[in-house]
C-alpha cells in the first residue's frame, strides 16, 4: 500500500510540474512598411505588444518579418495574431495555404489587428469565417477621428482592467460581420455606430477563437495603456488563457519602444 501511494504521490508532483511548466506560444506577424512613417508600423507594433505579452507568467511571444519560413515557429504555437496588410491574402495564398488551415483546424487562435482585417474579394468569405469579419473598400471605408471608445460587453475579459477613453484613430467603416460574431467594441463616427472590434468561437472544421480589431493606424496609440491592454487581452483570450480580472500585464518604455528611428526608405 505505501509503495502505491508514493507512486500516485509522485505522478501527482510530476503533473502539478507539468502544468507548472506549460507555456502559452504566441506568434505574431507583420512585415516591411507600406504606408507613411508613424503609420502601420507593422514590426515595431508587433515586437513592442510581444514585449508586453512576455510579461505574463507562461507566455511566450515570438515575432517573425512576413509568414515563418521555419516550421518550428509553427510547431507548438497557440495563437497567431497578424498585424500587417490583409491577412487573408498572405496566409490564403498558394504557399501557405495548407499551413495556415492546418494550424486552424487544430483550434488555434486568431486575431487580426488593422489592416489584417482585410481581405480581397476572393478570400473574403473564407475569412469571414475564420475571423468573423473582414474588409474591403468594396463595401467598407475609413475615416480619421477622435471618438470614445465604448464597451459594448464590459464583462468579456477582453475588457478586463481598462475603462472606455477617448481615441484618435483610422475608424473602419462598415465592416462585414458574421452572423455568429459578438461585437466587442464601437465608436461614433460620421453620424452612425461602427463596430471597431468583434470576438467568434469558431466552430466545425476551423474550430477555437478570434479577436479582431480594426483600431491601430497611429503608431503612437501604442503609448495607451487601454489601447495595448485591450488588444493583448485579445490576443490570449483567443489562446484560451485565463485573463485577470485586473487586465494583463502590458509596461512598456515609452522612450524606447514608442520612438521611431529614421524611416529607412528614405535615401541618405
Amino acid at each position: 500500500m505505501k509503495c502505491t501511494i508514493t507512486l500516485v504521490l509522485f505522478a501527482s508532483s510530476l503533473g502539478l510540474c507539468s502544468q507548472a511548466e506549460s507555456v502559452t506560444n504566441v506568434l505574431l506577424i507583420g512585415h516591411k512598411l507600406d504606408h507613411p512613417y508613424g503609420t502601420h508600423m507593422y514590426l515595431k507594433g508587433c515586437r513592442l505588444l510581444a514585449n508586453c505579452l512576455n510579461q505574463n507568467p507562461g507566455v511566450r511571444a515570438t515575432v517573425s518579418n512576413g509568414w515563418p519560413s521555419e516550421p518550428s515557429l509553427l510547431k507548438n504555437v497557440d495563437a497567431i495574431v497578424f498585424y500587417s496588410s490583409p491577412a487573408a491574402d498572405i496566409m490564403f495564398n498558394k504557399n501557405n495555404r495548407i499551413q495556415a488551415e492546418s494550424l486552424f483546424e487544430r483550434g488555434v487562435g486568431y486575431t487580426a489587428i488593422h489592416w489584417a482585417t482585410g481581405a480581397n474579394l476572393e478570400n473574403g468569405a473564407r475569412y469571414e469565417q475564420l475571423l468573423g469579419g473582414w474588409f474591403n473598400f468594396k463595401f467598407s471605408g475609413i475615416n480619421v477621428d477622435k471618438q470614445r471608445l465604448v464597451q459594448i460587453d464590459p464583462k468579456h475579459p477582453i475588457c478586463n482592467g481598462w475603462s472606455e477613453y477617448d481615441l484618435h484613430d483610422e475608424f473602419y467603416l462598415r465592416m462585414k460581420l458574421n452572423d455568429k460574431a459578438k461585437p466587442l467594441l464601437k465608436v461614433t463616427t460620421k453620424g452612425r455606430e461602427e463596430i471597431v472590434a468583434w470576438t467568434l468561437e469558431r466552430e466545425g472544421k476551423i474550430k477555437g477563437r478570434s479577436f479582431g480589431i480594426t483600431l491601430g493606424h497611429f503608431h503612437p496609440n501604442y503609448g495607451i495603456k487601454p489601447f495595448r491592454r485591450a488588444i493583448v487581452n485579445g490576443i490570449l483570450w483567443t489562446a484560451g488563457f485565463n485573463i485577470p480580472k485586473g487586465g494583463s500585464k502590458v509596461e512598456i518604455d515609452q522612450e524606447k519602444d514608442l520612438k521611431l528611428p529614421p524611416d529607412p526608405r528614405k535615401k541618405k
